[in-house]
């Protein structure tokens, strides 16, 4: 049976995964966060020291750093994904405008206040987190009717008119089409699109910030890890819903009530993903210490930095992990009990829900179970979620450390 499972996910299941996300639409979704990820690491830092101003309280208040950082992941998306997108069909000399007009179209779909003075006002908190489901849907319509305007033009190809004229006139349709029909949401209808398509996601961000989707969103990735499928494919659907879930808890802190979303990133960082993606670091620690196969040793104290920093690539692939059934399902294990004990901890109230930016992934565990919750007794729970992985991890090691130990006798002895 698990060598049937294990073809089918090596030439059945994963050469389509891995066709999926090499798809232009899906990869610029991926790559417009990655290319906010030194901005959202900012914000993180400013979560770190506002932790002094409980000590030195003429610390200055650096929160507004961190507004314009990660509070502007939405707004700079919305540039991003279309962007990409141009930039992936080859249409290279229209990426900006996609870009400009899709930031355009996002402005005036987030129904700002227009005054009889003129002055326009904007909520704020619609430019970050809460904004991203709006940038997903507005960048991926931009880009897809830049694109399909991009194959044609209204000039020859051999035309002496210069380039940059050519792709003003040529963008001057797609750019009217999309700002009118964005025009007749916002202003004949009076629309409130931002809220449309939150009310759309909604059903979504219900099922991940319930206790199966939650255990899903973190066990799905680590199973695709597994077969040497990067956990970043499900990024487009889950990062949205986590970034939601943490600016509904931060708004919530705001109004003096207690967060409710424990779907967050902050929360795989802090407690789930020890050494990686699916809490590798007790498997690195027990090679080093345990191992009578020498291979295993090496590997064990190869990888054992990386892990102790959250990078498990080198585990992953040197131990290997990937398409290796001894340590795979171990993996497997750890990425359903794991979150179901953070899950119910963080729900009964034992340990706080994080409710401030914190995605400094390579913060080992412990330490980062407090910084993302602020709460000492989450260093109790990332110490005994490192015991637990440790005991689910060791007889599968065990027995693959006695296999691997024979391989080397046997070879010793020819």
């Amino acid at each position: 049976m698990m060598i049937k499972f294990m073809d089918f996910m090596s030439n059945s299941f994963t050469p389509v995964v891995n066709k999926i996300t090499k798809n232009p639409w899906i990869s610029s979704i991926q790559d417009a966060v990655m290319t906010l990820l030194p901005l959202i690491l900012v914000g993180s830092l400013i979560t770190i020291v506002s932790l002094f101003n409980n000590i030195f309280p003429n610390i200055p208040d650096f929160s507004l750093i961190n507004s314009f950082t990660f509070g502007l992941q939405g707004l700079l998306v919305a540039f991003l994904i279309p962007y990409y997108v141009m930039e992936k069909k080859k249409h290279h000399n229209k990426k900006i405008l996609a870009g400009v007009t899709s930031l355009a179209v996002y402005l005036m779909l987030l129904s700002p206040v227009i005054s009889d003075d003129g002055q326009i006002t904007f909520i704020f908190s619609r430019f970050g987190a809460t904004g991203m489901f709006l940038s997903l849907v507005i960048g991926l319509v931009v880009a897809g009717v830049m694109n399909f305007f991009a194959k044609k033009s209204l000039f020859s190809k051999d035309s002496m008119i210069p380039e940059f004229v050519i792709v003003w006139f040529d963008s001057l349709i797609p750019i009217t089409l999309v700002m009118v029909i964005s025009w007749i949401i916002a202003v004949p209808l009076n629309i409130d699109f931002f809220d449309v398509i939150l009310k759309i996601f909604d059903p979504l961000s219900s099922i991940v910030q319930s206790y199966p989707g939650f255990v899903l969103s973190l066990f799905i990735p680590a199973l695709l890890y597994t077969f040497g499928i990067s956990g970043w494919v499900m990024m487009p659907v889950i990062y949205p819903v986590y970034l939601a879930g943490l600016a509904e808890n931060a708004e919530r802190v705001a109004q003096g009530l207690e967060p409710t979303n424990i779907a967050l990133q902050e929360t795989a960082y802090g407690f789930i993903n020890m050494g990686g993606i699916g809490a590798t670091l007790a498997l690195s620690v027990m090679m080093v210490i345990f191992s009578s196969s020498y291979r295993l040793k090496a590997i064990g104290r190869a990888t054992i930095v990386p892990s102790m920093f959250n990078i498990n690539e080198p585990l992953m692939f040197g131990g290997p992990i990937v398409f290796n059934p001894f340590l795979m399902i171990p993996m497997w294990i750890s990425s359903i009990v794991i979150p179901s004990i953070v899950y119910f901890v963080m729900k009964l109230g034992l340990v706080t829900i994080p409710s401030k930016t914190f995605l400094l992934w390579y913060i080992p565990t412990p330490i980062a179970s407090y910084l993302t919750t602020q709460d000492w007794r989450a260093i109790i729970l990332g110490v005994g979620l490192f015991v637990v992985a440790f005991i689910i991890y060791f007889p599968f090691f065990k027995a693959y450390d006695i296999q691997e130990k024979k391989k080397e006798l046997a070879l010793a002895e020819e």
